[in-house]
């Protein structure tokens, strides 16, 4: 089934290659080329279909981009775009930079005809892209930041945070701690603003203090009190007494103590791999076992 799919595509880009090859005497006196673009586009659309259905995703991508060309020349723009869209899609499952390539010139359009936050949901596509490879991570944050730079211009505030959560844990991660927290700080007071987000404003908090700790013992301590007069509610959660237990352990140089606060937390909240990692690298620069360096 696949391959009569793949062949009735074939036979559709082949249409559609005729299509805009032939130059008919009436069609050149009367201007019939967008007759001709626009048979081609839709013999485009059937033959990425088809390829589709056969699962061969690089040459549907092609077909989709082939009637995005052509839209683009007749200048329908939404529908270039949403072409492009179709083409990345398929791109995803085969080749991913030229799944960039086609969501960028979606973004393009999207751009120019003053669509901003379908320009940063497919900034937040790219990035979802480039976060699965992580050498990849620093073109991730890129996207992530543009995506929220639209959407704050559309008043699009939750987005908009939504991605920058995305960039503090990554900058955490690349150990770009004063990045991270200006991020989580900045997130935890817009939440507070809200009955309903402020609840969420505790990890924030946390994070924040945690990569105070990985830089500077003395400004988490400062950080965590600040955020209790900030957040009250802050000073009574596990969170807070974890962070200030830890400050203690580390003053005292008792780095076994450190752990098994560390231990204690993780056996009632199950501690991700973003805390375990910026937990060690912490535990790690103040060990004076060299082994644990």
């Amino acid at each position: 089934m696949g391959d009569n799919n793949e062949q009735k595509a074939m036979q559709l880009m082949a249409e559609a290659e005729k299509k805009l090859q032939y130059k008919g005497f009436f069609s050149s006196l009367f201007g019939g080329g967008s007759t001709r673009y626009e048979d081609a586009i839709e013999c485009y659309q059937r033959a990425g279909n088809m390829f589709k259905m056969s699962k061969n995703w690089s040459k549907a991508g092609r077909a989709f981009c082939e009637a995005a060309n052509l839209h683009f020349r007749l200048e329908s723009r939404h529908n270039a775009a949403t072409m492009y869209i179709d083409a990345a899609n398929c791109f995803k499952k085969s080749d991913l930079e030229e799944a960039v390539s086609c969501l960028l010139k979606a973004i393009e359009i999207y751009i120019d005809m003053g669509r901003f936050t379908m320009a940063a949901k497919h900034h937040q596509n790219i990035a979802e892209i480039y976060e699965s490879s992580p050498n990849l991570i620093d073109k991730a944050i890129h996207h992530y930041e543009q995506a929220a730079d639209y959407f704050k211009g559309e008043e699009s505030t939750s987005s908009a945070n939504k991605c920058m959560l995305k960039v503090a844990q990554y900058a955490a991660q690349l150990e770009d701690y004063e990045k991270a927290i200006n991020i989580y700080e900045q997130v935890a007071s817009s939440s507070l603003e809200s009955s309903l987000l402020k609840y969420s404003a505790k990890e924030y908090f946390f994070r924040a203090a945690l990569c105070h700790l990985a830089v500077d013992l003395l400004n988490a301590q400062h950080a965590i009190e600040k955020y209790a007069q900030q957040y009250p509610a802050f000073q009574d959660s596990r969170e807070y007494k974890l962070v200030k237990n830890l400050c203690e352990h580390l003053e005292d140089q008792n780095i076994d103590g450190f752990t098994e606060t560390i231990k204690a937390y993780d056996s009632i909240s199950r501690l991700d791999q973003w805390y375990t990692t910026i937990l060690l690298r912490i535990k790690k620069a103040n060990n004076d076992d060299p082994d644990l360096r």
